[in-house]
């Protein structure tokens, strides 16, 4: 059989990486049966994959050993329903000789328990614990994908990204807060082909639920307060918990409650204005009419006016970060970052403490040169194109994969200048 890799050389375009990508599926398709077309999910995931660099050849490294890993975990959320995953999922792994595998938010697995001989065989691929297997390090795989869409997911054989993971079938569904909805990681079964089937994919989802109502059991019972909570970060949309109630809130809504928790003491209706619109022809009605319509979503008594404030203390995950960070706190302030503020928000006020919390948080990483919180940093879907942190990262961590990220950043960084140098010239 011809090796639907051969013609991929370093550094080849993602549209081409694609292309070889759907001949090693059709190659790698049972002999004889209809060819599969490939998944949408599947491609997504190739052409995410592709973008950040990820090779045909690629191995999942070790970011977390002995101690470290064992404290990390140790603290991590899911460790409190280990065993639940466990009882239901253990002595299936065992008997169908899979493995069960638990992995962070990042991709980052935190166990990988089951078969011996299968784990054996996993570790020839680095599918071990402590090991990255986010899909901007080793391109399309379950757990992996299953974080980075947020949705249960199961890849089949050829349609993982990397050549060594080929001969393996996953399925894995993400685990969320039940107090926040944050994705906390995934659960997921990894083995061969006895895995190939529909049942795999709704049984591990099923899990995760069951995982998920445990953790909202385990939850401490809190004392009766008004306070809401607020979660901004990486959302187009925020989500307000409080009174017992969960609300999505639109982009334009979310943009005021963002500004109106920093503003306690509240805000004028001028400053709200110039703090929500670019546009100087917009007028104070469109902002009245806009904070009645969030008047009516929030419900009666929450919004005043004169100045517009809430009535109720709002905590949001953007203070909790800002916190941290001038406390000297970096690592939990990396934990508690999701993601850029409202990143779709042309707001200038929201613009300008979107661009002061990500400075912030990245230059104590860069400063603090710990090699996991920067690679953390540098494999977000956020920080994937930060040469600076990828330059601080191949200080402290010079591993193959690394190096080869950073200089395709650079040189992606100099062409532009060489293009404008040979313009001078002609």
């Amino acid at each position: 059989m011809t090796d639907p890799w051969v013609a991929l050389e370093p550094g080849a375009d993602p549209a081409e990486h694609v292309r070889l990508l759907r001949r090693a599926h059709e190659t790698f398709t049972e002999a004889g049966t209809v060819q599969r077309p490939v998944r949408p999910v599947v491609a997504d995931s190739w052409r995410r994959s592709a973008r950040a660099g990820v090779g045909p050849d690629g191995t999942a490294s070790v970011e977390l050993s002995d101690g470290d890993l064992g404290s990390y975990r140790a603290e991590h959320p899911l460790a409190r329903v280990m065993p639940l995953f466990r009882e239901l999922m253990g002595t299936f792994a065992s008997d169908g000789e899979h493995l069960l595998a638990v992995c962070d938010e990042h991709g980052r697995l935190l166990w990988v328990e089951g078969h011996t001989r299968t784990r054996r065989q996993a570790e020839w691929m680095n599918f071990v614990p402590g090991a990255r297997w986010a899909e901007t390090a080793v391109g399309t795989n379950a757990p992996g994908t299953a974080v980075a869409v947020d949705r249960p997911v199961q890849v089949f054989a050829a349609e993982h990204f990397i050549r060594r993971v080929q001969p393996w079938t996953c399925a894995a569904a993400p685990v969320h807060d039940p107090r926040t909805g944050r994705v906390l990681g995934a659960v997921d079964i990894t083995g061969g082909d006895g895995l190939a089937h529909p049942h795999s994919l709704g049984f591990v989802q099923a899990v995760a639920r069951a995982a998920e109502s445990q953790l909202a059991l385990l939850l401490p019972q809190q004392p009766a307060t008004d306070t809401s909570e607020l979660s901004a970060l990486g959302r187009d949309e925020a989500l307000l918990v409080g009174a017992g109630r969960r609300v999505r809130l639109s982009r334009r809504h979310s943009e005021i409650l963002v500004l109106l928790s920093r503003h306690p003491e509240g805000l004028t209706g001028d400053e709200l204005l110039c703090a929500l619109y670019e546009d100087e022809s917009v007028t104070p009605v469109t902002l009245r009419a806009e904070l009645a319509r969030l008047r009516r979503v929030l419900g009666p008594g929450l919004l005043s006016s004169r100045p517009y404030r809430l009535t109720v203390p709002v905590e949001s995950d953007v203070a909790v970060v800002e916190r941290r960070l001038e406390s000297g706190a970096v690592s939990a302030a990396a934990r508690g970052y999701t993601g850029p503020l409202l990143p779709a928000s042309q707001a200038p006020a929201v613009v300008r403490l979107r661009r002061r919390i990500a400075d912030g948080l990245r230059t104590a990483l860069v400063a603090g040169r710990d090699p996991d919180l920067l690679a953390d940093w540098a494999h977000a879907p956020w920080g994937e194109d930060d040469v600076d942190v990828w330059r601080a990262l191949a200080a402290v961590r010079p591993t193959a994969s690394v190096r080869a990220r950073l200089a395709a950043l650079e040189s992606e960084l100099a062409a532009p200048t060489a293009t404008w140098l040979q313009r001078r010239r002609s």
